[in-house]
């Protein structure tokens, strides 16, 4: 059914959400990271470090489902930190998420003609220059760069048809990867799984520290739940069913992967998954290359998300006055926000230029200002339980403090192993100069629209939202 002129409209089914959700977690980084995963910490620990991660997700994932329900609102984080902890601490929690999401869309834009690459590796011309060892050459980023602007158009024309799209892929990348593992357990063998262990615990670790940037995707649904005709009691169950499905999933490509490939075969290897596809399928390069389908399928189903994710926050941010104006744009007749698309659109584009190692680059980056925000959503889930307990909740969180609690405490303790002398510490320049150049970018707007706008009160923004 469609909204009033200047709101959204209500098209996205239970289905779609779903699709929207799961296929923003599992996305491609499987595909390229997970070879590296199993080499860091073993079989077994890479496997660890994903549940681990995955305990803290669930949990966030509980506070998000309470208050998406509660609060069935554009802007997910925005409306509930704004609500619980007021307009700053909002506009902190809301630009770390953007952060996360815009780095999950730049990373596609980079992982996009990697895969490429791994088909046709001839089509490497015209080298540029040199980023991190890696070079970079002109038919690498062209590719990135018109992928991204296609994706951008396919946005801008609004959400169903983007959700036909994302059903359809995530279904064919389901069935791969199922097939997959079922191929590994049949003809893997037991002792590639040695050694399940690498590095202990400082191993584990840094396998857990990615965690966040490849779970981050569940909380879409908030960013679009004024897109979706869907009880409002629903989406919490829903968005809680797609975390358990993508731990599963992860869980299930690292014992894919450490059954079908040996330590050296995983060493050697630049895509460990799709080369493990192949050899659990008797070394058929068919096998390979339809897992380099599905690769292509976990792009589009993780781009389309988190441009959705990435332009909605923006948008609400801007709705309550903390971003520029022409940011809160809606197309007229296609309900999307255009000009948040757009600028999504162009940091996607520019992605590219920085080639191969900013895959890990904004992994880890955009990972620490997730769990950020996880964080403040969990204070602000606490908050709200205190300071209104009568508050309507569809889908009420049994033994809802202590929940709230543990996601704090959870979120607190994996941010402390992105900072300095930890385990799993960022690196410098790259990954603190992402985090560093996004916060001084946050500081500008943020002047900039407290000098534009004046002092905004958190009623008269409650009273924007209501007429959204």
């Amino acid at each position: 059914m469609s909204s009033r002129e200047g709101s959204f409209d209500r098209v996205l089914s239970k289905k779609d959400a779903l699709a929207l959700s799961f296929g923003a977690m599992i996305g491609w980084g499987w595909i390229v990271l997970s070879g590296g995963w199993v080499q860091s910490a073993g079989a077994l620990g890479a496997s660890v470090a994903f549940l681990l991660g995955g305990i803290l997700v669930v949990f966030v994932g509980l506070t998000y489902s309470e208050l998406t329900s509660a609060m069935p609102e554009c802007g997910g984080e925005h409306v509930f930190s704004k609500r619980a902890l007021g307009s700053d601490a909002s506009f902190v929690c809301t630009w770390s998420i953007i952060l996360g999401y815009v780095s999950v869309v730049a990373f596609q834009a980079v992982a996009f003609p990697t895969v490429i690459e791994y088909l046709f590796p001839n089509y490497l011309q015209f080298k540029m220059y040199t980023v991190g060892n890696y070079d970079i050459y002109l038919t690498w980023v062209l590719v990135g760069i018109v992928s991204s602007i296609i994706v951008t158009t396919i946005n801008h024309y609004g959400i169903k048809p983007l959700s036909v799209i994302q059903g359809a892929a995530t279904i064919m990348i389901g069935l791969i990867g199922l097939s997959f593992f079922g191929g590994a357990v049949t003809t893997g063998s037991i002792q590639n799984l040695q050694p399940l262990f690498v590095d202990g615990m400082q191993g584990i670790l840094a396998v857990v520290i990615m965690t966040p940037f490849m779970f981050v995707g569940f909380d879409v649904i908030p960013q679009a739940a004024e897109e979706m005709d869907i009880p409002f009691d629903q989406l919490g169950k829903i968005l809680m069913l797609s975390v358990v499905m993508a731990i599963g999933w992860y869980v299930m490509i690292i014992l894919g992967v450490s059954l079908s490939l040996s330590s050296s075969g995983i060493e050697s290897s630049s895509l460990a998954a799709a080369d493990g596809m192949q050899a659990a399928f008797f070394n058929s390069p068919l096998a390979s290359k339809i897992m380099i389908i599905a690769g292509v399928g976990g792009i589009i189903t993780s781009w389309n998300s988190f441009f959705v994710g990435g332009s909605r926050a923006i948008y609400a941010l801007a709705k309550s006055k903390q971003l520029p104006s022409f940011l809160a744009k809606l197309h007229p007749k296609y309900k999307t926000p255009t000009s948040a698309i757009l600028l999504t659109g162009v940091i996607s584009s520019l992605a590219p230029l920085l080639g191969r190692p900013m895959l890990v680059w904004l992994v880890n980056a955009g990972g620490l200002t997730i769990v950020l925000a996880y964080f403040m959503v969990a204070v602000s889930f606490i908050v709200l339980r205190y300071k209104e307990p009568d508050m309507p909740r569809p889908y009420k969180v049994k033994k809802g403090k202590l929940v709230g609690f543990i996601a704090a405490i959870l979120s607190l303790g994996m941010m402390l192993l992105y900072l300095p002398g930890a385990p799993a510490a960022l690196l410098w320049p790259y990954e603190w100069m992402i985090i560093l150049g996004w916060a001084i970018l946050g500081i500008i707007f943020y002047i900039w629209t407290k000098l534009s706008y004046g002092e905004v009160t958190t009623e008269q923004v409650g009273v924007e939202i209501e007429n959204i």
